[in-house]
């Protein structure tokens, strides 16, 4: 009995020394390092003076990551390809996503980490001339609207997309740099954008008063992380979506989103 009870002591022992091992090998294990997507969005995504990546999205990507002990690499391309990167797993991580059931068969979505709101933009003066109280309404109309490719623009407007009668007024470009221009010269009028996005841009390049919001509602929802079903697991999401709750509980999310509140008065 002696004899047995020392075994199951020796065994005890080595079996905890083992646990122990694995547990300091685990916590020096190097993070791991995530392909991310990103292009030009103020202020979300952006080059400051200095040329570093500053805004939003990455202050709160960099503090999701740092919480759960994974790094980054970051390469600047557009939205549409960014898309199907994680699609096909050659990238990992996007932010600034919306959610929808298309890229849910692709993407895994993580708990929301901001909101989002979508206006329509027009020269100042010119709302009341444009005659919309519904997005449907542009079909019968003589209007022609922007939007930047590859973004979500909502349940609605992703649904009258599929229309060729809707279709014909929408045009498409890669950001809002060239809805901006297009727009000043009147070939549209007017363009789908957030309302941080385009107060942060006509400050950047001094250009307030030009633009007005027209009071068709568009588009609001919540904004997440999308992670590749094909490079990423579902052990992966865990881990993210344990971070963002635990900064959201520490009060780091609010702080970081409240930087910005201000911009949203526009």
């Amino acid at each position: 009995m002696k004899v047995i009870t020392g075994l199951l002591l020796i065994f005890s022992t080595a079996l905890f020394a083992y646990s122990q091992s694995e547990v300091e090998i685990e916590s020096q294990t190097p993070p791991t390092t995530l392909s991310v997507g990103w292009e030009l969005w103020y202020p979300y995504q952006y080059h400051n003076n200095k040329q570093e990546l500053v805004g939003l999205d990455f202050e709160i990507l960099n503090a999701i990551v740092k919480q759960a002990n994974l790094s980054l690499n970051y390469t600047e391309l557009p939205w549409k390809r960014h898309l199907h990167f994680i699609k096909t797993g050659e990238m990992d991580v996007a932010m600034g996503a919306s959610f929808n059931q298309e890229r849910a068969d692709y993407a895994y979505f993580t708990k929301p980490y901001r909101f989002e709101l979508v206006k329509l933009y027009v020269k100042k003066g010119q709302a009341k001339n444009i005659k919309l109280t519904s997005l449907k309404d542009l079909i019968k109309s003589p209007f022609l609207i922007g939007v930047e490719g590859g973004y979500y623009y909502g349940k609605t407007f992703h649904k009258l997309i599929q229309k060729a009668e809707f279709k014909s007024h929408i045009n498409e470009v890669l950001d809002i740099e060239q809805n901006v221009k297009l727009l000043l010269k009147g070939y549209v009028d007017g363009f789908l954008v957030d309302p941080v996005t385009m107060k942060a841009f006509a400050e950047k390049y001094k250009i307030n008063g030009e633009f007005e919001q027209h009071p068709m509602t568009i588009y609001q929802d919540s904004i997440h992380i999308m992670l590749s079903k094909k490079s990423m697991s579902e052990v992966d999401l865990l881990k993210f979506n344990h971070a963002i709750t635990t900064l959201k509980e520490n009060g780091t999310l609010d702080k970081l989103n409240a930087r910005w509140t201000q911009l949203q008065k526009f």
